[in-house]
């Protein structure tokens, strides 16, 4: 069987004969001319279909492209931005770390201002006359003993006063005074300078204390020099 487009294309190169022969009727022409406005727009249709549809390809990868350009972009701002934040981090750490080591003994310093005032008052207390070997003190202060006795029983009375406050400060630091007098050598604790046989105490035991020790927070700052009992020979 044949199809109803080739029937149409035998009719049509049927009247194109007819008419180049000249036998052509006014009917067959007509015909002839509707076939052939009605089958070439068809023709003509689908390259134009094809090329709407290539368009539409271009256009969706170019927007995709916009879209990855842009996305690129915003990607790269935010990354320098992060590198911009992490620089001034940096910078504001290592300024903060100078700072502290410049100002760590701040508090300890402003501790000790009331240990140094109180030394200052101590020392006041002894008359100028006194302060130098070479100054001849005055009559009345070699008659007046009762009153160079209160000048170094104020003297001492401060120095006494200094030595327990400032204690006391190295104590809220953290630093510990240790006196091991009477108790077992520790060559961990302690620094032996001599020794001595002692018949009433036990060998290893400390008997004299030349320097106090310290510690701060538990670690030995500075071991205490001490004398040591000996084994008796």
């Amino acid at each position: 069987m044949f199809s109803l487009a080739t029937i149409r294309q035998a009719a049509t190169a049927s009247v194109r004969q007819s008419v180049v022969l000249g036998r052509a009727s006014p009917l067959a022409m007509r015909r002839l001319y509707a076939t052939e406005n009605t089958e070439k727009p068809k023709e003509e249709e689908k390259p134009a279909a094809e090329k709407s549809e290539e368009d539409n390809v271009k256009d969706d990868l170019t927007k995709q492209l916009a879209e990855k350009v842009k996305k690129i972009a915003e990607l790269q701002d935010a990354y320098l931005r992060c590198l911009a934040d992490q620089e001034n981090i940096r910078e504001r750490s290592r300024k903060e770390v100078l700072s502290s080591k410049e100002f760590a003994i701040q508090k300890f310093a402003k501790d000790l201002l009331d240990t140094v005032d109180i030394l200052g008052m101590a020392l006041s207390a002894v008359p100028l006359e006194l302060r130098e070997k070479n100054e001849k003190p005055s009559k009345e202060v070699i008659h007046d003993v009762e009153r160079v006795l209160d000048q170094l029983s104020n003297l001492y009375k401060g120095v006494s006063m200094t030595e327990t406050e400032l204690l006391k400060t190295l104590k809220r630091h953290g630093v510990e005074q240790e006196n091991p007098e009477g108790e077992t050598f520790d060559p961990n604790r302690h620094q032996a300078l001599f020794q001595a046989p002692m018949p009433d105490k036990e060998a290893g035991t400390v008997f004299s204390v030349q320097k106090k020790g310290y510690s701060i927070k538990g670690r030995v700052l500075r071991p205490a020099q001490v004398g040591v009992v000996s084994d008796p020979q």
